[in-house]
Order: structure tokens, then C-alpha cells, then sequence
């Protein structure tokens, strides 16, 4: 009669006929009456015994069952969906799946140690960069007198860049040789760094709370924006100091005794003078360019003052009002006093009444250096030498250029010799004598010129009126400026 087999959680595992040997599991279950059942029975001890020992996992295993691996010598377990070491770390080539939280893993390919904390595996060490070990490593060495040092030593990629020791001393080189390291420092020594300065480009980046020393010179010797004293003299060479992010302003000293400050970026650019006034703001009150000294704002501040003067200024010339002057040059290299009578050598000065005296006004009083009589006229925009200009019909100016039908009343003038109503705005007109014309068209000389189109001239008579008589020949078709007699 056949029987079941159940397994320990009571649920049932597999039903053995009589007389036959079932091999649902590695373990073979014998039925009834079946001839030969002592080296079964047997070899089922010897399997439990040895845990199946063998370099390949049991083929048709139990959750719970155990099998001690002899290829990698570890006794493991199956779960119910695969094999796991017992104790200590999987040891694989790839990441093992299937692991809980806490378990291990060997990577044979690195020989590094792994933890899954359940989602993924976490480097336990030691930690490669490249192709060499990347850690902190705890360390005995022996000083230059045998004695044992307890040092932290740091690796990148092999190499030691720093070690961390409690104490100085000196590395015995011989016995246990440290790449860079000679004199080992209390605290944190750089690699190449015997003499407390790195010779190579290694160092320490970021923010220090303090510093003995800055490239070797003790920080007593440094001015403390907290206490900006010096204890003794300082001097700087003549190359100076240089100030600023892209050091754009230099102090220094030239030809070996003169004091120098300047700008050194930029191109035209600018140093400025401030000062704070009562109100603690910083004025702008001076400029220095590449061109000269500016002040800070247009007509506000002063040089001197009225209880502080300068003694003597020079200048080739000065630009601007003067409230008073002692005397005035004449531009032949002397210079005259002011007076109200007809003193000889002397400038010419309005009398109470507002009188001038004088002998004989000569000079453009009695001679003309140009050749027309002008006066200004406002204009809407400013119109080019020689345009043809008639009476503003409309708007607020006065005159515009010329156009056919419109009657003209001067042309615009280049070089009046007569100046009228020179403080008024606008530009000079020509109203009689002689000056250049725009003329479209030839003309030929002693023609007369009408007026024409945009403030011009032409010799056709066109219901224009008169503008004046041509002094040259022009065969040009183009505008042109022609000189003329004005005949408005």
C-alpha cells in the first residue's frame, strides 16, 4: 500500500508507490517491499551526513535544505529560491541576487567587500580609484630610532597623499618607506612636505579657521584689518602693490624716486577721487583720464576756496568766467592792464556811463575778413552751407529751405564777415555780398540763379524768385555749391 510523505509545515510532498523509489528530492524515499533498499537507505544518511557536498548545487532542493559547497569550501542553505551562504559573504564575480538586508557579498573581480541594505549593495572597502586602493588606512611605522608610530595614512590610487600622526618624528626610510614622506609633521602632513612647504602643487583647498604662516612669513607679521597696526617699518620695492579682483589699480615708484598711482586694465579708462561729506555719502569729486583731470559733476565744485586760494596757477589757456583779472594777454606775448581812459598798452574797459573810449577802432571794425553780411535765424534742423531759405509759413522758426513759387531772403551762410544778432539761436543767413550756392543743373558764369526745389538754385525760371548771379561755370548736372552775388 503506498503512503504520503509530508513535509514539517504538514503540507504534503510527494505520494511513494510500493515497491518503487521515489526521487522527488535529493533524498530518495523507498516504498514498500522494494528489493535492495539498504544502499539507498544508506546513501540518504551519507548525503545528510555530508550536507551533499560537492562543487554542484542539489538539483531538486528544499526550502530548508543545506549543502555545504565544496568548490568555494562554504555551507549553504536554500531558501526556497536559491542557494545562500550561511555565514560570512556571497562570493561571486557579479552582484548575487535574491540577498536580504545585512548580507554580504565577496566581488572576486575587485577583492571588495559588499552589504545589501535591501534595495542596493554599499561598498564596505577597500575602495579603488583607477586601478589602485583608494582608503584611510591605520598604520605602525617606525621613526629614524625604532620607534613604533601610530599614524592614519590616506591612499588615492595607491599613492599616499597625506598622513595624519599625533606626534613629530622622522620616518625611517629604510624599513618602511613612504613615497614623499621624510619628516612627518604633529597633525596633517602633505605628501612632499618635509620642510613644512609642499614642493609639489598638492595642497589644502578651501576654508581655514587659522594659519601659522602664509608662503613661509609668520601671520604676526601680517596686518589684521582687527588690528591694523605695523610693529616696525614696512616698505614695499618700487614695483608697488597692485589692487582689485583683476589687479587694476598699481602703487609704485618710478625712475626710482617719483610716486606713481595708475590704472592698469581698461582702455580709457578712469581713476576717481571721493570723499565722504557730513552726511557719511561717498561724493565723487574728481576724475582722472587719459586726457586730463574732470570733476566729478558738471559746474559744482570748486579748486580752492575763498579762505584757501592757490598762490599761481599756469596754463596755456584757461576756459570759462573769471571773476577778476590782473591783466589779459594781447597775443603777441604781452600781457595788458584794464583801463577806463585811452592809455597806451592797456585793455579796453566801459567807463560808469558804459562808454568806450578809444582813439581808432582797427580790425574787423574796418575791414572784413569774409565776404557776406549774415544775420541768425531760428530753423527746425540745421540746414547744410548754402541753402536757398525763404519765411517759415508754419510752426515756431523762422525760416526753412526754399522750394519753387516761395521767395527767397538769403542763403545760408559759411563764413559771414558780418555777424548780426550773433547770441540769438539759430544759424547764420546771408543776406548780401557774396557766398556759395546749392545750384542743381549747369550754370555758366554771370547767370542768374532762381530759386528751386529743397533749397536749392537753378537757372531755370520756374515762378521762383530771384536769388543772385553765378560767379563760375558748373556744367555739372549734379548739386553743387557754386559761388554767387546774392540778389535777394
Amino acid at each position: 500500500m503506498a503512503y504520503q510523505i509530508d513535509r514539517y509545515n504538514n503540507t504534503v510532498l510527494t505520494i511513494v508507490e510500493d515497491g518503487t523509489v521515489d526521487q522527488t528530492t535529493d533524498l530518495k524515499f523507498i516504498g514498500k517491499n522494494y528489493a535492495g533498499y539498504g544502499e539507498i537507505q544508506n546513501e540518504n544518511f551519507l548525503y545528510l551526513l555530508e550536507n551533499f557536498s560537492g562543487a554542484n548545487e542539489p538539483g531538486r532542493p528544499l526550502s530548508g535544505q543545506v549543502w555545504f559547497d565544496s568548490g568555494n569550501a562554504k555551507l549553504k542553505f536554500y531558501d526556497g529560491n536559491q542557494w545562500r551562504t550561511t555565514g560570512g559573504a556571497e562570493v561571486a564575480v557579479t552582484e548575487p541576487t535574491g540577498l536580504t538586508d545585512g548580507d554580504f557579498w565577496w566581488d572576486t573581480t575587485n577583492d571588495q567587500l559588499y552589504v545589501f541594505n535591501g534595495t542596493a549593495f554599499i561598498l564596505i572597502g577597500p575602495q579603488n580609484a583607477g586601478e589602485g586602493v583608494t582608503q584611510m588606512q591605520s598604520r605602525e611605522v617606525l621613526d629614524n630610532g625604532g620607534t613604533s608610530r601610530s599614524i592614519i595614512a590616506a591612499t588615492v590610487n595607491d599613492e599616499v597623499v597625506m598622513i595624519v600622526s599625533p606626534s613629530p618624528f622622522t620616518l625611517d626610510s629604510i624599513t618602511n618607506p613612504i613615497t614623499g614622506f621624510d619628516f612627518i609633521n604633529r597633525g596633517v602632513t602633505l605628501i612632499n612636505s618635509s620642510t613644512g612647504e609642499t614642493s609639489t602643487t598638492h595642497r589644502f583647498w578651501g576654508t581655514a579657521s587659522d594659519a601659522d604662516k602664509l608662503e613661509g612669513t609668520p601671520k604676526e607679521d601680517f596686518v589684521l584689518k582687527s588690528n591694523p597696526n605695523f610693529t616696525s617699518a614696512v616698505s614695499f620695492p618700487d614695483a608697488g602693490i597692485q589692487i582689485g579682483d583683476s589687479q587694476d589699480l598699481r602703487l609704485f615708484v618710478e625712475n626710482g624716486v617719483e610716486g606713481v598711482i595708475s590704472n592698469t586694465t581698461g582702455l580709457n579708462s578712469k581713476i576717481k577721487f571721493k570723499a565722504t561729506n557730513t552726511n557719511g555719502t561717498a561724493i565723487h569729486v574728481a576724475t582722472v583720464t587719459s586726457t586730463g583731470m574732470i570733476p566729478g559733476q558738471n559746474d559744482f565744485y570748486d579748486l580752492g576756496s575763498a579762505s584757501l586760494v592757490w598762490n599761481d596757477v599756469y596754463a596755456t589757456n584757461f576756459i570759462g568766467t573769471a571773476s577778476k583779472a590782473t591783466t589779459l594777454a594781447d597775443g603777441s606775448g604781452n600781457f595788458r592792464q584794464g583801463r577806463v581812459n585811452t592809455s597806451n598798452n592797456t585793455v579796453v574797459i566801459r567807463d560808469a556811463t558804459g562808454n568806450v573810449n578809444a582813439n581808432l577802432f582797427q580790425g574787423t571794425a574796418t575791414q572784413a575778413r569774409y565776404a557776406d553780411l549774415a544775420e541768425k535765424y531760428s530753423t527746425a534742423e540745421e540746414l547744410p552751407a548754402g541753402t536757398v531759405v525763404c519765411v517759415c509759413k508754419h510752426g515756431d522758426h523762422e525760416v526753412e529751405a526754399a522750394s519753387r513759387g516761395c521767395i527767397a531772403i538769403g542763403v545760408v551762410s559759411t563764413d559771414p564777415a558780418v555777424m548780426m544778432n550773433s547770441e540769438a539761436e539759430g544759424q547764420y543767413i546771408g543776406l548780401k555780398g557774396r557766398l556759395p550756392v546749392r545750384i542743381i543743373g549747369p550754370v555758366n558764369k554771370g547767370e542768374a540763379v532762381y530759386v528751386d526745389d529743397n533749397g536749392c538754385a537753378s537757372t531755370a525760371i520756374n515762378g521762383g524768385s530771384l536769388v543772385g548771379i553765378a560767379l563760375a561755370t558748373d556744367n555739372n548736372e549734379e548739386e553743387k555749391l557754386v559761388e554767387c552775388v546774392l540778389k535777394v
